[in-house]
């Protein structure tokens, strides 16, 4: 028996297994939510289930929050890397509900100008992507009648907000999670069919905080002029955080560890296949808006951001309420690059805010503190150039290593608290809008994402 039997098997098994994942694409495992923490705890019964049916041994771990999924495979084949495979079987909320042209939990099939795709809350983030990889195990087994090399799969359920559990879990069960390498299935190609291993990614530092003016909403008609109005203020502080021509971050320090990008890497990153005009298209926009001085690209991947997520305050219903509000509110985002240092981030942005509080207007920061560092990827290991050379056969483009634009914190965590380097693969693409309204993932992606981990297994062993 060969690769090619595999592979093979994935082609005759592909309509079974898109059922399969329309099945788990059902649960509506919303962790940020505690009304679906029954959800959750169904998603992480039904992995157990399912990766129980293809003989491996699984369990539901509790933690504080949502329930972790372990799962170990034993192979006689101790030449092979020991990999550690992490996914998230959470998924995001999905308002505002009346954006979406289906239900977001009644998976379907759906022809498309790009082809078929697979629509639905979690279908590319991350539960498509988890089940790519256990599709190609599936396939394997069935094959083979055992698998290639030792895994541990570990499946985590708080992913979409925050992980709380799940550094105390790694710390708790070090033994049970050492491997020699972790793989990760929660990215992205860099253009459609292009397949991609990630170099690097950027960190993420989440902010909050309340500016109180007045002791409660006041009459604007007795108050507006010599009153303070909290909204007022608070544009004002965020009208500061970026400098209006250049787009920089104006908050000092901000920049502190970040380093400019190697000129050998950028022409890399030059010829990786990204078609800026189809990924400005995606989002509606023409161009970029972002950091003077640097390409679309260098933007997205190496450059560090401060962005706006919420702001609200005052009377928000129908008609005209005539108040100067108590409060207002303000969520931010940043994504950090290089040796950037959360706290000390954190530190120069409160400082900045704190700064341009005019008398009797009133701060409170979130105490929720959440923030990690970027991770650059030791590509050097033998394992990425045999993974590279296994996506390339399958895509028949060449793989490229390419920089990431999002934070995947578990990478960090595997390394700082595991001691433990991740390979990043995935197979989403731009458009896939996760995290928004109708959420998709090409069926293309979830076949062609089976067979590559097919080809990257046979490689690694």
């Amino acid at each position: 028996m060969s690769l090619n039997d595999v592979l093979n098997r994935i082609d005759t098994d592909v309509d079974t297994a898109t059922q399969r994942l329309l099945e788990f694409l059902r649960i509506p495992s919303i962790s940020t939510d505690p009304a679906f923490k029954a959800d959750c705890d169904a998603a992480a019964d039904w992995l157990v289930a399912d990766l129980a049916s293809i003989g491996i041994d699984a369990q539901k771990c509790p933690t504080p929050g949502h329930p972790m999924v372990m799962g170990h495979i034993d192979s006689d084949n101790t030449d092979a890397p020991h990999l550690l495979f992490y996914g998230h079987y959470d998924v995001q909320p999905v308002d505002p509900l009346d954006l979406w042209d289906s239900p977001p939990f009644e998976p379907a099939l759906e022809e498309t100008p790009n082809g078929t795709v697979i629509r639905g809350r979690g279908s590319s983030d991350d539960k498509g992507q988890l089940m790519t990889f256990v599709e190609a195990c599936r396939a394997w087994k069935a094959v083979h009648g055992t698998f290639p090399c030792r895994i541990i799969f570990f499946f985590e359920g708080e992913e979409e907000s925050g992980s709380p559990s799940l550094i105390p879990f790694l710390e708790a069960n070090k033994d049970a999670l050492k491997a020699d390498i972790a793989v990760i299935c929660d990215t992205g190609m860099v253009s459609r069919g292009v397949p991609s291993v990630a170099s690097q990614l950027r960190g993420m530092l989440k902010e909050e905080f309340t500016l109180t003016g007045p002791k409660i909403d006041l009459h604007s008609g007795f108050y507006g002029g010599p009153g303070l109005n909290p909204l007022r203020e608070i544009s004002n502080i965020i009208a500061s955080f970026h400098d209006a021509e250049t787009g920089a971050v104006a908050v000092e320090g901000f920049y502190d560890g970040v380093s400019q990008v190697p000129d050998d890497i950028l022409q890399q990153w030059a010829n990786c296949g990204f078609d800026e005009a189809d990924y400005f298209a995606t989002a509606g926009y023409t161009q970029a808006h972002g950091e003077k001085g640097y390409t679309t690209l260098e933007q997205q991947w190496a450059r560090p951001t401060l962005e706006i997520n919420g702001l609200w305050g005052g009377y928000q219903g129908a008609g005209s309420k005539t108040v100067i509000p108590s409060k207002a509110h303000c969520k931010l985002t940043c994504r950090l690059v290089g040796d950037m240092d959360p706290v000390h981030v954190r530190a120069q942005i409160r400082a900045h805010v704190e700064a341009r509080l005019p008398t009797d207007c009133h701060i409170e920061w979130d105490q929720d503190i959440d923030g990690a560092p970027a991770y650059v990827i030791d590509t050097t290991r033998p394992e990425f150039a045999a993974a590279r050379a296994a996506l390339t056969d399958e895509w028949d483009r060449e793989a490229v290593f390419a920089g990431m634009g999002g934070s995947i914190p578990v990478a960090g965590y595997f390394k700082s608290i595991l001691g433990m380097d991740a390979m990043l693969i995935g197979f989403a693409n731009d458009d896939d809008a996760i995290h928004s309204p109708n959420e998709k993932y090409d069926l293309n992606s979830f076949h062609k994402g089976i067979r590559s981990w097919a080809r990257i297994l046979d490689a690694l062993s």
